[in-house]
């Protein structure tokens, strides 16, 4: 039986995730795009870049607490919204919130949640931020936008890059539905999951409690795979970002910006953070890494709109190297994901200390104590890209 007290990084928690977590819902979380040599190269990428240590260097009172978008953190990082979080553990959302609540970073909700706004807002005391899909249905945006000003959260985060999606062999393969069908390779992969199974016998939670009940024609799983194919706007535009922009007087974050194009138009869409990220690789297979994509895009916008990033973060010192290279603030999906299947909120706490203490550490031996010292000046020449580094 794995102990939570043994776990040291964060592969540790995955492998304990894989365990316990049933196939089609561990793959959903650990998986990316057709070849997904993109969503590889998102933590490979971080691992080429080298750190230089400095000695003879105070070390104590050390800080990595920021802000972003005016609110504080205790480290640069935030939960990316992740969608069936829910299913990875049983209130899987309502755990993490806990979690990131009692820890001092912000937690996202993502539209494609099990547990649903009021869910969240019920069960946690600090304000959270909620990601938003554009859709081809207005009236639903509008109402799901009410439903996040009532329940006091404090920013919101527009995902921009699934307009359409891309393909993700397993998922495919594992015929993913939420709650999942009850075919005989499902059934025989439940009967080794007992600690999952239990889980989900005790609580309600099981479908896209944002959307069934609160979304026209949604009243089942079969009408809200229809209704999702079909309200994923393929037609959104930078028209389409004013126009949530008017509907949301609070922090807005746009997310799924990789070009420096992309980046100059959000500055001009009056938002407050832009998030370089490739969805975790699971959309377009072949775009650069997160890590690759930032230099340019802080180098052009930087000075403007605070850059945050996220993809391939599975360490504090992936934190350190994105927060040096110019990246304002990181989210964390997957780390999320395999420390919440794994043993719930206590691992989703395990996770965020594991990453605190890693960036912390790190830091202080690269010479700073205060994170908001810190720069490319802690990196080796020639081991990380910069704005003059080919994508491709």
């Amino acid at each position: 039986m794995p102990e939570l007290s043994k776990m040291t990084c964060i592969e540790d928690l995955r492998q304990v995730a894989e365990q316990r977590v049933p196939r089609m819902f561990y793959d959903y979380a650990d998986s990316g795009s057709w070849t997904e040599t993109t969503y590889r190269a998102n933590s490979e990428d971080f691992q080429k870049i080298k750190l230089r240590q400095r000695v003879a260097v105070n070390m104590e009172g050390r800080s990595t607490e920021v802000t972003m978008v005016g609110q504080k953190a205790k480290m640069p990082v935030a939960i990316a919204p992740t969608g069936l979080a829910g299913m990875q553990h049983a209130d899987g959302e309502i755990h993490a919130a806990r979690a990131c609540e009692k820890f001092g970073i912000p937690y996202t909700l993502s539209t494609m949640s099990i547990a649903s706004i009021e869910d969240i807002a019920a069960h946690t005391k600090a304000p959270f931020w909620f990601q938003l899909y554009m859709m081809r249905d207005r009236e639903a945006m509008t109402r799901m936008l009410g439903r996040a000003r009532d329940a006091k959260c404090s920013a919101l985060v527009l995902t921009l890059d699934l307009q359409v999606i891309g393909q993700r062999h397993k998922d495919i393969k594992n015929g993913l539905t939420a709650p999942p069908k009850p075919t005989i390779p499902n059934i025989i992969n439940l009967m080794t999951k007992p600690r999952w199974c239990l889980g989900m016998a005790g609580t309600k939670r099981h479908t896209f409690r944002n959307l069934v009940g609160h979304v026209k024609g949604v009243s089942d799983m079969n009408s809200l795979a229809a209704w999702t194919n079909e309200q994923f706007d393929p037609r959104l535009s930078w028209e389409d970002v004013a126009w949530v922009r008017k509907q949301w007087d609070g922090p807005l974050i746009l997310k799924g910006i990789m070009d420096v194009e992309d980046a100059r138009l959000a500055v001009q869409s009056g938002s407050d953070a832009i998030v370089v990220s490739n969805h975790g690789g699971r959309q377009l297979d072949g775009a650069p890494s997160s890590i690759h994509a930032l230099p340019s895009i802080v180098d052009a916008v930087g000075k403007q709109i605070e850059v945050w990033m996220d993809g391939g973060i599975r360490g504090g010192q992936d934190v350190l190297k994105a927060w040096a290279m110019g990246a304002r603030g990181t989210m964390i999906g997957r780390a999320m994901a395999y420390s919440l299947g794994a043993f719930g909120e206590a691992g989703v706490s395990k996770a965020l200390q594991i990453l605190h203490k890693e960036l912390d550490v790190s830091m202080a031996f690269c010479g700073h104590t205060n994170i908001q010292n810190v720069d490319t000046g802690i990196l080796l020449p020639g081991t990380f890209p910069t704005n003059d580094t080919p994508q491709y």
